[in-house]
């Protein structure tokens, strides 16, 4: 029997890795955006995480006719007034890439001693018919004044995390994973993944009834 398969609605390689070692163990196929051809961007304009997760996931799930996972994930500080927030991947510019993003935050910061942030990070999984589900989580750590560490991607090298006295882009994946906001929100994604493959297979039903696929056992 052929393994139903799952769209990683991003085409981030470190962050599609992240997600793909937290469902290895589950009968089901996980693929991303690198996987098919140019599909059109999702303009994403929500206010929260939330709805931006969601218009992802539904979004990749309706062109590609698979099931989809998204990630809304972004970085917010205290004394920014939670900002970058939802712009946090293009808090620079459109094409910022993520040292221009980091250096922006470091000017935005600097001189300032309460540098407490936290990530945030929503994930939604969603089915062509818009049938979705959502696991959500944070971080809590502070931003440092200087870079430090050459792994992960995003802001990592700047968010302390105290209790490994480390930043994230010094932590191996597996570190990382097992206390980060897309870690916590992906472990809970895997603790109940059984019961979220029955809930796909079940809408899949649905579906191909929406279709008039019958077959005839």
């Amino acid at each position: 029997m052929v393994n139903p398969i799952l769209v990683v609605a991003t085409r981030n390689r470190g962050k599609s890795a992240e997600i793909r070692q937290f469902l290895t163990d589950f009968p089901i196929e996980i693929k991303d955006l690198n996987d098919f051809g140019p599909i059109p961007e999702v303009h994403e304009d929500g206010r929260t995480f939330e709805e931006n997760a969601y218009k992802k996931a539904s979004f990749t799930a309706k062109v590609l006719g698979l099931p989809a996972l998204a990630d809304d994930s972004g970085l917010e500080v205290a004394a920014l007034g939670g900002e970058p927030g939802v712009h946090s991947a293009r808090y620079a510019g459109p094409n910022a890439t993520d040292s221009d993003n980091n250096a922006k935050l470091l000017r935005e910061l600097a001189g300032r001693t309460d540098r407490e942030a936290r990530f945030c990070c929503i994930l939604s999984l969603a089915v062509p018919t818009g049938a979705a589900l959502t696991y959500e989580a944070t971080c809590e750590g502070i931003i440092l004044e200087a870079p430090r560490g050459k792994n992960g991607f995003g802001y990592d090298p700047l968010f302390f995390f105290h209790p490994k006295n480390k930043t994230f882009a010094e932590m191996s994946l597996e570190e990382k994973s097992a206390v980060s906001h897309r870690g916590k929100a992906l472990q809970e994604l895997h603790d109940e993944f059984d019961k979220v493959l029955v809930w796909l297979k079940k809408r899949h039903e649905e579906e191909r009834l929406l279709r008039g696929d019958f077959i005839c056992d």
